[in-house]
């Protein structure tokens, strides 16, 4: 029973991420921001739609392992931290608003992406609280994958928007 709640946990803290970054992408880009580099993202929905509903097929009444639970706890409550940090700039694409500053406040003092760093730990532990070791290290290694490719891209963006913002040409 502890599983599929934690499991309808997260797939609802998902669905209302998505709402949340649907929003904010349409206000965002109804101001003058730039979507960039948005072919690998249908890349990105699978993956988490693929890991999401793995679990829910093969852990919905495992049993749980309390430190892994833990851990996962930790990282939604970071999760929570990055999301209120970039408020209404949070969106689940590269979105770019040219002319305004990079958020440079909250966990974003203490590393460039760190919300790349608790979605890792998220698909690698969530699977651990259900003792599927070999699921976690699966996707895992699709995460990091489709993770590469995404990070190169938003450097890429967020540099483009830093030099503009100093003047420099892009």
């Amino acid at each position: 029973m502890l599983a599929f709640l934690i499991l309808a946990f997260v797939t609802m803290e998902r669905l209302s991420e998505l709402w949340f970054a649907h929003r904010n992408t349409k206000r965002l880009l109804k101001y003058g921001a730039l979507e960039t580099a948005p072919g690998h993202y249908p890349l990105i929905v699978t993956l988490h739609a693929a890991w999401l509903g793995g679990l829910w097929f093969l852990a919905w009444d495992r049993p749980v392992s309390p430190v892994w639970l833990a851990v996962f706890v930790i990282l939604q409550i970071l999760r929570v931290w990055i999301l209120l940090t970039l408020g209404r700039r949070w969106t689940t694409r590269i979105i770019v608003m040219p002319g305004e500053a990079l958020v440079r406040k909250g966990p974003y003092r203490l590393m460039s992406h760190p919300n790349y760093a608790v979605v890792i730990g998220e698909i690698a532990v969530l699977p651990l609280v259900f003792g599927l070791a070999w699921y976690a290290l699966i996707f895992t290694f699709l995460n990091g994958l489709i993770l590469t490719i995404r990070i190169r891209a938003e450097n890429i963006a967020l540099s483009a928007a830093r030099r503009s913002l100093s003047g420099e040409p892009i």
